[in-house]
């Protein structure tokens, strides 16, 4: 028990200075993206969109490091869970959500794609360095792609709604960039508090570092899409809340998973395949369902839609939890 004493401390801490460290270098980086000249529709798409998932990469980039595979690949995957379950679950209930953006309709089906061709090298239960690589080139492709239709794009919701949330902003060039540098460091920092206090607490519970990246690592890398998806549901700027979560998802398949096998190749076990993916899967083909739109109709998130969604995470969290208590 004294291991954890000291590690739930620090993983707490960990925690909110991830959050903290996260808003402040996402905030930083778009502003100052802006007072550069970069389109608002490419700053949401790549740098709001995929920089919500700098805490997730940092994570299971030192989760790697350490030979703490459990939590590198549980923190990937569980975020990608709680982002469709847990955050657009809870952002439905505020306000149902409505699909405007034409590329982030265009997203939908590379985001299920993408999750399809992932399980694919999984099915040797390993990430090996190969496996990294491909993943990583998949990324920049992605990453092509978003820069193509950003450019290409010259009317769309999302860069509109950007727009007006980043010219509300009155943040110099100069504090933007001191906010980003800050909340950088600061999230080298807490990751690496939080992997320790993760693999800490794991160890003393005698519980696979999986079930901690999947539950507790996983949720609190997500709070950062958490709170600017419910802050962006309640002002009705529906496409940057999904850009968020789509963006985010797109990232954690490819660039943070790929990234922790590049650092170290390592075995994921069978249970990962079959019971984490499976829900990663359902909930992710569930969301192109609902989100695409069919026959002409604009897809959205209804309240009762957004309650199932939120049941299957609770129920998913449920069921990984349960035999750590009964220990």
């Amino acid at each position: 028990m004294g291991e954890i004493v000291v590690a739930l401390p620090a993983l707490i801490f960990g925690l909110i200075l991830l959050v903290w460290s996260a808003e402040r270098f996402i905030n930083g980086s778009a502003v100052t993206a802006r007072h550069f000249g970069v389109p608002p529709l490419l700053i949401g798409m790549v740098i709001v969109g995929f920089g919500t998932s700098a805490p997730e990469m940092l994570v299971s980039a030192l989760a790697a490091l350490e030979n703490s595979p459990g939590i590198a690949i549980g923190n990937a995957y569980g975020s990608n869970i709680a982002n469709i379950g847990l955050i657009l679950g809870i952002s439905a209930l505020i306000n149902p959500i409505m699909f405007h953006s034409n590329i982030l309709r265009k997203e939908l089906p590379i985001l299920t794609i993408v999750t399809g061709l992932s399980i694919l090298l999984l099915t040797d239960l390993q990430i090996s360095l190969i496996d990294g690589i491909i993943l990583l080139l998949l990324f920049l492709g992605l990453v092509l792609w978003t820069l193509q239709q950003g450019i290409r794009q010259k009317a769309d919701t999302m860069g509109m709604e950007m727009e007006r949330e980043l010219n509300s902003d009155k943040k110099t060039v100069g504090r933007a960039l001191l906010w980003l540098v800050t909340g950088l460091i600061l999230l080298i920092i807490s990751s690496r508090i939080l992997v320790w206090g993760a693999v800490q607490i794991a160890t003393a519970l005698g519980v696979s570092d999986i079930v901690i990246g999947l539950t507790v690592v996983a949720l609190g890398t997500s709070l950062p899409e958490l709170a600017s998806s419910i802050i962006s549901v309640k002002k009705r700027e529906y496409d940057i809340a999904l850009g968020n979560i789509l963006g985010s998802n797109l990232f954690n398949t490819l660039a943070v998973v790929g990234i922790a096998g590049v650092i170290r190749p390592f075995e994921i076990p069978a249970e990962a395949l079959f019971r984490d993916t499976a829900v990663m899967t359902g909930l992710t083909i569930s969301l192109f369902i609902m989100g695409f739109g069919f026959r002409g109709r604009r897809g959205r998130i209804n309240r009762v839609e957004g309650l199932v969604l939120l049941a299957v995470y609770i129920a998913y969290t449920i069921y990984l939890v349960c035999p750590i208590l009964k220990r």
